[in-house]
């Protein structure tokens, strides 16, 4: 068992077919815990309706409320979800609210020192405070896995490149990755190429791309490993990516090949994104049927 901590927006997302739990660490965190992995979010809430009713959501879904913050000054957060007709989402995230305003407290400061990997995204940093925060933890964490999880407009180019520079691990999206590397003078459209540039820019070798139906890539160690996705029938993408990157932390963790990783990464993915909301149960069962018919296809 590796103890996961994750850093960032715990939320309501109010999707058309109703209001889910999400923001994208947790989603990461509550992954990681079905998973078998000990996993902590560091967070805030509001002293609020919404607020009592997210906590009781996250407990129900196994996640530990030990180092989620209650706020007297800041709301609890709800963003507004819209889906595409293929189920893409949009998203629009109201401010201020509590997780914009996570401050550093002894407890967490320990049970950052004690993990195995700490995941941030580039979101909770679009405020002083939690940045800040942020930033102090990073120095403490001893493996750091980025996700570049872009919310326009509550990021810059230039906030991202700091964020990444710190990471052992970094997950983008393949939108994400040739925006950052445009941004920063690498005009080549061909995939291994950019994250290469990437890996040389960051100072790191471990790297994964989410490419949608298209399945995933990861670069892991100066080789590349590629899965090249499930079908199924999207119901809605929210939270898909999330458990992809929880998965793959989780395998790469606790021991399996970087192959073996990516394919249960992309599985995992594959099931969230036909089920709707971005925390599904999903059996063990379930994901080694999908990794299984992929073999024998």
């Amino acid at each position: 068992m590796k103890t996961i901590i994750c850093f960032g927006e715990v939320l309501w997302d109010v999707l058309p077919a109703g209001r889910k739990l999400g923001g994208a660490p947790l989603n990461v965190a509550l992954r990681a815990e079905s998973l078998g992995n000990k996993a902590k979010m560091i967070s805030g809430i509001g002293k609020d309706q919404i607020g009592e009713e997210l906590a009781r959501e996250i407990k129900s879904h196994g996640g530990s409320l030990d180092h989620i913050q209650v706020s007297k000054d800041f709301a609890t957060s709800e963003v507004l979800v819209e889906l595409d007709e293929n189920g893409s989402a949009t998203y629009e995230i109201k401010r201020p609210c509590a997780w914009d305003n996570i401050t550093l407290l002894e407890g967490d400061i320990e049970v950052v020192k004690a993990s195995d990997a700490f995941i941030y995204g580039s979101l909770v940093a679009r405020n002083t405070t939690s940045r800040e925060t942020l930033l102090a933890l990073l120095d403490l964490a001893s493996y750091k896995v980025f996700d570049v999880n872009l919310r326009s407009p509550h990021y810059t180019p230039e906030r991202l490149i700091d964020l990444m520079q710190p990471a052992d691990f970094v997950k983008f999206n393949d939108d994400e990755l040739f925006e950052i590397s445009l941004h920063l003078g690498f005009k080549n459209r061909e995939l291994e190429a950019n994250i290469r540039f990437m890996a040389k820019q960051t100072g790191t070798d471990q790297i994964c791309v989410t490419l949608g139906k298209d399945g995933g890539v990861l670069y892991y160690k100066n080789a590349f490993y590629y899965n090249p996705g499930y079908k199924v029938r999207v119901a809605d993408t929210v939270g898909a990516g999330d458990s992809f990157l929880a998965s793959i932390i989780s395998q790469l963790l606790n021991g399996s090949q970087p192959q073996e990783a990516i394919d249960f990464a992309c599985a995992v993915g594959a099931i969230v994104a036909s089920k709707n909301g971005a925390n599904p149960k999903i059996p063990d069962s379930e994901i080694r049927s999908m990794i299984e018919t992929q073999k024998t296809s």
